[in-house]
């Protein structure tokens, strides 16, 4: 037990990012080094940061509502869509773009909650398809309704965005916005999984009945875990649109879904600090099939242009296959059993 009085079981010391000096000073330089990325790093390595932070922004989202609250979701890139559009429309409207996240995150975590409150009554597999269901209302809704209102198969345009007089018109800008978004959201994560609520959030993802018996309002709970996650996803959509300034249906698919899932697996369920490592891992490993797929191509011409599209399909099952195998508590869980190591030994026990 911590001074705190946590347990050590589980993820319970990821409650906390930092509780000694040397892990205070680790997370300053970590963040001196991501800060000043653009200083030193190329365009491309920019264009990836930024593209890994909003992708972690809603990688942590989907971890409160799986990882905590035990609810499957394979919804959070529609919502990451919602978010998208809703953001899109307020800075057309000429909205701040922080303010445009917000709305976008509002607008995804009203969606997100219609289909949290069907939670209440399903779980498991028919939960999973409950949450398709929300990829296929938000691909009919977006094709099917005016195209004035949202752009149709087209998609949006919108102009560079502002924050607060600045501009976000090149890639530093949007890197360290996207940053700071983050770093935002992130102790945000922290403090809900601290709180009241994540205590709840973990009571019902272990035992529901149970969680009713003891006065958890366990549908509320449910409810209340898709609009955290379902917000998180739409701040990460806002994000996607300043970055890239259009956004159309084809962005936000149920493989997107699978590939955030996949992130949440191998850095390990219950953990934020596991969110950002998976998503980092995979996302270092999209890119590295991406760079290297056209070398490949050059080498082998008989294996034909859609080899990098096969290629990340083959990426994403065999690790999720390979980690459910031998791993399937995530890195998270690797790292507490060496920290665990490290405290006690020379001890064996």
């Amino acid at each position: 037990m911590d001074p705190s009085g946590i347990f050590f079981t589980s993820h319970a010391g990821d409650r906390s990012l930092v509780r000694t000096r040397a892990q205070w000073v680790c997370l300053v330089l970590l963040l001196l080094v991501l800060a000043t990325l653009p200083w030193w790093a190329s365009e491309r390595w920019v264009s990836i940061g930024y593209a890994t932070f909003i992708t972690a922004v809603a990688v942590i989202g989907l971890q409160i509502c799986t990882g905590y609250a035990g609810q499957i979701n394979l919804g959070q890139s529609a919502f990451m869509g919602v978010g998208a559009y809703g953001a899109a429309l307020a800075m057309a409207a000429g909205w701040d773009a922080l303010a445009a996240l917000l709305i976008g995150g509002a607008g995804a975590a009203l969606f997100g909650v219609m289909f949290g409150l069907t939670a209440a009554r399903i779980k498991g597999f028919y939960l999973a398809l409950t949450t398709i269901a929300a990829q296929a209302l938000f691909h009919f809704l977006v094709l099917n309704l005016p195209s004035s209102w949202l752009g149709g198969a087209g998609g949006l345009h919108v102009e560079s965005a502002s924050v607060l007089g600045i501009s976000l018109n090149h890639d530093r800008a949007i890197y360290w916005f996207s940053l700071l978004v983050l770093v935002v959201m992130t102790v945000g994560a922290f403090g809900i999984v601290r709180s009241r609520h994540g205590r709840s959030f973990e009571a019902v993802r272990d035992d529901d009945v149970a969680a009713g018996m003891m006065g958890i309002p366990v549908a509320a709970t449910k409810a209340r875990a898709f609009l955290v996650s379902a917000f998180y996803a739409g701040v990460a959509g806002g994000l996607w649109v300043v970055a890239l300034r259009h956004v159309s249906v084809e962005q936000f698919t149920l493989f997107n879904a699978i590939w955030m899932i996949a992130m949440m697996i191998v850095g390990g369920l219950g953990s934020i600090v596991g969110a950002l490592i998976g998503t980092v891992m995979i996302q270092l490993a999209r890119e590295g099939v991406t760079s290297l797929g056209p070398s490949f191509i050059q080498w082998v011409p008989a294996v034909g242009q859609d080899f990098v599209f096969a290629a990340m399909n083959v990426l994403l099952g065999t690790v999720i296959i390979l980690f459910l195998l031998f791993e399937p508590k995530g890195v998270m869980h690797r790292v507490q059993i060496t920290k665990k190591t490290y405290r006690l030994w020379p001890f064996p026990y």
